[in-house]
C-alpha cells in the first residue's frame, strides 16, 4: 500500500490525520462501515462526474481487498482510506 495508488485511487504516501471529511470517521471499525462512510463522502463531492469517479474507485478497492482476513491489515486499510478520503474532500473544498 505504500507508494502508488491507495484504496481510494488518490495518491501515495501517508499523511497526518488532521480532520475527517465527515463526522464519525473515528467510529469506522469494519469494512462495511468504511464502504458506507466512503460512499457518503462521495455524495459530498461537487460534480456528478467526480462523484462517479470516486464511487467507482471505492467499489474497485473493495473488490480488490475482499479476501483480506488479517485484522491488523484491515485496520491499516481503513485508516489509509479515511486519510485519503480526507485528502480528496479537502482538495475539492479548495477548488470551490
Amino acid at each position: 500500500m505504500s507508494g502508488g495508488k491507495s484504496q481510494w485511487g488518490c495518491r501515495g504516501g501517508l499523511k497526518s490525520f488532521i480532520m475527517a471529511p465527515l463526522p464519525n470517521a473515528e467510529l469506522v471499525q469494519n469494512s462495511l462501515q468504511l464502504y458506507r462512510y466512503l460512499l457518503r463522502c462521495c455524495k459530498q463531492l461537487p460534480e456528478e462526474n467526480i462523484r462517479q469517479h470516486y464511487r467507482h474507485a471505492v467499489r474497485q478497492s473493495f473488490k480488490v481487498h475482499a479476501d483480506e482476513d488479517d485484522p491488523e491489515r484491515i485496520q491499516q486499510i481503513i485508516k489509509r482510506a479515511i486519510e485519503d478520503a480526507d485528502w480528496v474532500m479537502n482538495k475539492y473544498k479548495k477548488q470551490k
